[in-house]
């Protein structure tokens, strides 16, 4: 089964700060839970992302269990948007793009998530047990650290 999240939010930044900043895999790990030991793999110091970047992580989601994920940037609108699509991890499916919408004085930050777990009806029962809301709780922390980056 597929499942979908979406969030966005106001950030109180041109879009060039905004850009810089979410187009940087190194700041991933600044709106990532600790708890999650998310740690990017991929050395891309300073390099922006560019369509057909591959990022690998480590990332602890359940029991401190440590995972490998990949993704690759399938699509790029340079100062609009970006998707990233997961080449190997721990979803079946998972295709995050990400808008960035300019305003007179802010930029407006959509995350559009579409996911899908393996192990059939076992990844469902999953998704409502836990799932669901560990990456509520992550798009929450993610939303507090970015209110308190560019929103103080």
């Amino acid at each position: 089964m597929k499942y979908h999240l979406y969030r966005e939010q106001k950030l109180h930044c041109d879009i060039k700060t905004a850009w810089d900043f979410f187009s940087s895999p190194m700041n991933l790990s600044k709106i990532t839970p600790k708890e999650m030991n998310f740690t990017v793999l991929s050395n891309y110091n300073e390099e922006q992302i560019f369509e057909g970047m591959i990022i690998d992580y480590k990332v602890s989601p359940v029991l401190g269990i440590p995972l490998k994920w990949r993704t690759k940037i399938s699509h790029v609108e340079w100062n609009k948007s970006f998707t990233d699509f997961q080449e190997k991890g721990p979803y079946k499916y998972w295709n995050h793009f990400h808008e960035f919408i300019t305003n007179k004085d802010s930029v407006l930050m959509k995350d559009t998530v579409n996911y899908e777990l393996p192990f059939g009806v076992l990844g469902s029962i999953a998704h409502t047990i836990f799932v669901r809301k560990k990456l509520e709780t992550i798009f929450n922390f993610r939303y507090k650290v970015l209110e308190k980056l560019f929103n103080k």
